[in-house]
């Protein structure tokens, strides 16, 4: 019985659950990144077609992560604009052929003091890693997007002319001293249009 007893104790303690986890292709904030640059980069939209017009977007040649979000600004810029959305070029006076120069993340990072290194250690090219070895660093992350296209009508495909290129930026920076003291933005946070002043963010 107190064997019996002892194994069931054992048992119960050496218990324990785990939960699983999906890791996407980016993280929240480099989603947030590229979605506030997109919308920055659609603000004063217009194309050179009446007030009102019916306009299709047509997103075919308009690919890549986070394509989805940012033909859903430009739509939403053309509708607070005024313009008609059509479904398909049949319902449509004018079709807004969209494409995206960039739509993407830079990471930019300035050292005082020496940077992380990899560094050979035979000829199997087997290397070392040497941590950041500096006084004072600073990291810049940067949602950049580029959108244009040009416009022609629906029915003749008679060109109506071009949207130059639409850009937006969305910065976040954070600093680092002595390798340890860390501030500024050290995230985005979600509907946040402008991130601040990376010194006084804490």
């Amino acid at each position: 019985m107190r064997l019996a007893t002892a194994v069931g104790l054992t048992l119960a303690l050496a218990a324990c659950a785990s939960t699983s986890e999906t890791y996407p292709g980016r993280t929240a904030t480099e989603q947030l990144l590229l979605a506030r640059a997109a919308d920055l980069a659609v603000e004063g939209l217009r194309l050179p077609v009446a007030d009102g017009a019916r306009v299709f977007v047509d997103n075919r040649f308009f690919g890549g992560e986070g394509s989805g979000y940012a033909t859903s600004t430009v739509r939403a810029a053309l509708s607070q604009r005024g313009y008609a959305l059509a479904d398909d070029k049949a319902q449509a006076d004018a079709v807004f052929e969209l494409r995206a120069g960039t739509l993407s993340i830079e990471q930019m990072r300035r050292v005082v003091g020496l940077p992380p290194l990899a560094l050979p250690i035979n000829e199997n090219l087997n290397v070392v890693s040497i941590p950041e070895l500096s006084l004072y660093s600073r990291r810049d992350r940067v949602g950049v997007a580029e959108f244009s296209g040009f416009v022609y009508d629906a029915g003749t495909g008679a060109p109506l002319g071009a949207v130059t290129p639409m850009i937006g930026e969305y910065r976040i920076r954070s600093h680092k001293v002595l390798m340890m003291v860390t501030w500024g933005q050290q995230s985005a946070r979600p509907g946040e249009r402008d991130p601040g002043d990376s010194w006084r963010e804490f």
